[in-house]
C-alpha cells in the first residue's frame, strides 16, 4: 500500500468523514462533492472494542452507499501505522480498515485541524460574535476549544489555500496576574510543578478553579461536577461557582489574546467545543473579552481583532467536508499521513 505525495490530494468518493474524540465520534458521509453529508448516530467509544468494529456495525452496516475513502480527525499526534487514541482505547490501523473494511484510501488528521478547516467555512448563522473588532477575509485565523483537554490550531491563508497549522498551545504556562488570582493559585493543582492553560480551561479545570476558589474562601466544595459547576453559576444560585465561570471566562481571554498575538489572528479568534457553547451567556458578559484585549502595549490591536463562540453542533464535521470537497483549497499536509490500497 503505497502513500502518495501531498500533490495527489483528491479522495474517490463516497467520503466517509469522522471526527473521534475520547467519549464520542460523529461520522456522516460524502456521495460527491455536491451532495449534504449524510449524518450518522453519534457512536459511543466505549461501546466498542475497536473503532474497525465501530465503522462496520455503526456505519458500513447501515448504508447501501459503501464509502471508498475516509478522512478521520484524531485527537493526538499522527505517526507511523498505528495511532493511539488519548482518551480511549482505540487504536486507529488505517492499514486494517484498507484491508479489512474495503476503503481505498484512508486519510487521518489531527481534531483541531479539523477544527481549523471547518473557520474557514462557517457561515454568520454557525458562530456568535462576541466584543468588537472586524474580520479581515484572508487574515489568519486562531481556534481553541476547551473540553476534555485545551485544544489549539492557526489557519493561514497564503497562495488562495488555507493552511491549518496544529500544536500544543493548550499546554502553555499560566500564571497569576491579579490580587484574587495570588489567593488562589496556590490551592490550584500543578503538573510536575506548573499550572498550564489547560489545567484551568477544560472540564477538569473548571473543577481545579471551583476547588480552589472554596479553598481560599475556606469552604468546603460541594458540587462534584463541571456540569454542576457552570449550571450554578449560570443560574445565578451558588457564588463560589458564580466566580468560577468568571474567572474561567478571564483565563480563557487571557489565552485567547495570547494566541491571537502569536498568530496574528485578524481573522479572528474562534471558541470550539462543548464548554464553549454551554457557558456562551457567561462569555457574553465582560470578562472575556476584557482579558483578551489587556495585552498593553499591543491593546488596540486586540481590539481591532473580533471573537467568536461556534455554535454549529459538528464544527469538525464541517471542515472535513470542505476538505474532501475542495482539497486545493486548503493545504492540508498528507505526507506520512495517508493510506492507499
Amino acid at each position: 500500500m503505497a502513500r502518495p505525495s501531498d500533490s495527489d490530494t483528491n479522495l474517490p468518493f463516497p467520503i466517509l468523514i469522522g471526527d473521534i474524540g475520547g467519549t464520542n465520534a460523529r461520522f456522516a458521509l460524502l456521495v460527491d462533492a455536491f451532495a449534504e453529508p449524510r449524518s450518522f448516530p453519534i457512536v459511543k467509544t466505549a461501546d466498542f472494542a475497536n473503532i474497525d468494529e465501530a465503522l462496520q456495525r455503526s456505519i458500513l452496516d447501515t448504508t447501501s452507499v459503501q464509502p471508498r475513502s475516509a478522512i478521520l480527525a484524531l485527537a493526538g499526534p499522527i505517526e507511523g501505522d498505528e495511532v493511539p487514541l488519548t482518551n480511549c482505547p482505540w487504536v486507529v490501523r488505517p492499514r486494517d480498515m484498507i484491508g479489512k473494511l474495503g476503503f481505498e484510501d484512508v486519510v487521518l488528521v489531527n481534531d483541531f485541524e479539523a477544527q481549523a478547516l471547518a473557520i474557514a467555512s462557517l457561515s454568520d448563522t454557525d458562530r456568535e460574535k462576541i466584543g468588537g473588532g472586524g474580520e479581515r477575509p484572508a487574515a489568519s485565523r486562531a481556534v481553541l476549544g476547551p473540553g476534555t483537554g485545551l485544544g489549539v490550531a492557526g489557519l493561514v491563508h497564503a497562495r488562495h489555500a488555507w493552511f491549518p497549522v496544529p500544536g500544543e498551545g493548550g499546554h502553555v504556562d499560566m500564571g497569576p496576574r491579579t490580587e484574587r488570582d495570588y489567593q488562589i493559585w496556590p490551592f490550584l493543582e500543578p503538573i510536575e510543578g506548573r499550572i498550564s492553560a489547560e489545567q484551568l480551561l477544560c472540564g477538569r479545570g473548571i473543577m481545579n478553579i471551583y476547588r480552589a476558589v472554596s479553598a481560599a474562601d475556606g469552604d468546603d466544595p460541594v458540587l462534584a461536577t463541571p456540569a454542576d459547576v457552570t449550571a450554578r453559576a449560570l443560574a445565578q444560585e451558588d457564588r463560589a461557582a458564580i466566580e468560577t465561570i468568571a474567572l474561567f471566562s478571564t483565563y480563557l481571554g487571557r489565552v485567547a489574546g495570547d494566541i491571537a498575538m502569536i498568530f496574528m489572528a485578524k481573522g479572528g479568534v474562534y471558541l470550539a467545543g462543548g464548554i464553549s457553547q454551554k457557558i456562551l451567556p457567561a462569555l457574553r458578559g465582560p470578562e472575556f473579552r476584557a482579558a483578551f484585549e489587556d495585552k498593553a502595549p499591543h491593546t488596540a490591536l486586540l481590539r481591532s481583532i473580533p471573537t467568536y463562540v461556534v455554535t454549529h453542533p459538528v464544527a469538525a464535521l464541517v471542515g472535513l467536508a470542505a476538505f474532501a470537497r475542495m482539497p486545493e483549497r486548503f493545504g492540508v499536509a498528507t505526507e506520512g499521513r495517508r493510506w492507499k490500497r
